[in-house]
């Protein structure tokens, strides 16, 4: 009875949090992206070390993604000679980021994270404003345009799939604006080669990290339901607030959180 009684005091309220973090997180990569800025802060809330939190989150964020694929299968087999070199960069450039971060000191790496998560959230405000901007110009534009030069998109999707491999947050909008700068104007052939691409480059990573033992299963399977749960339940939020409501409370919880941390981190 006595253990009982004293069992509400020994719950951590960090894994309340963590389950929150993880469906809002689901929530938000659903319906406007950017859910790393709550689930990778939550798992260093968890006193794990930086670089297993960020594995963790990339690996309880990647079955989320990899769903998106069916959803664009149409439109990449109809883009298929472009889809395989798009995902062969991701591959590329989400192992060597996964590499990279592994070989990153944890000291080294926690230092970076408020500027990673700085820039990850100024880029994601920038988005709104661009994508309008590159859409008023695929209106305007010539409709017998060239064809986009396939070996400058191919280097610069491993760069940003570097990115991914690294760290990530955001990086879905860059690639967006590298494909509309390199001449691609179909939304939907834009989205297809994008999901190809950070699918891959996420998966690695996911294997990465497992391989290297780098995941903390414990939150994990924690985070990967909630998360999933959260995603699966936001079609109706999706419609309900504005696109502007929705990005801008996400610019908010990045700024936020990258407030926080040059705060705590000495």
């Amino acid at each position: 009875m006595i253990r009982m009684l004293q069992l509400p005091a020994t719950l951590d309220w960090h894994w309340l949090w963590l389950a929150v973090a993880a469906f809002l997180a689901g929530v938000l990569n659903a319906v406007a992206g950017g859910g790393s800025f709550l689930l990778f802060p939550a798992m260093l809330g968890m006193k794990m070390l930086p670089v297993q939190a960020n594995a963790t989150n990339t690996v309880a964020l990647w079955p989320g993604q990899f769903t998106s694929v069916a959803a664009y299968r149409e439109d990449i087999r109809r883009n298929r000679r472009l889809a395989w070199p798009m995902g062969i960069a991701g591959l590329i450039g989400g192992t060597i980021g996964a590499l990279v971060l592994l070989n990153t000191p944890q000291k080294t790496f926690l230092h970076l994270v408020p500027w990673l998560l700085l820039v990850s959230a100024l880029i994601f405000a920038a988005s709104g404003p661009i994508a309008r901007r590159l859409a008023r110009r695929r209106v305007s534009s010539d409709p017998v345009s060239q064809p986009p030069r396939l070996l400058p998109v191919f280097l610069s999707t491993i760069f940003v799939c570097f990115y991914i491999g690294y760290f990530g947050a955001g990086a879905g909008f860059l690639l967006i604006t590298a494909l509309s700068l390199f001449g691609f104007q179909d939304l939907n052939e834009i989205n297809a080669l994008k999901v190809v691409s950070t699918t891959m480059a996420n998966g690695v990573a996911f294997l990465i990290f497992v391989v290297s033992k780098q995941v903390e299963w414990h939150y994990c399977l924690l985070a990967m339901i909630t998360c999933a749960i959260g995603g699966y339940s936001s079609a109706r939020l999706a419609r309900r607030i504005p696109q502007p409501v929705l990005r801008g409370t996400v610019v908010a919880i990045g700024l936020g959180m990258a407030a926080w941390f040059f705060w705590r981190t000495p």
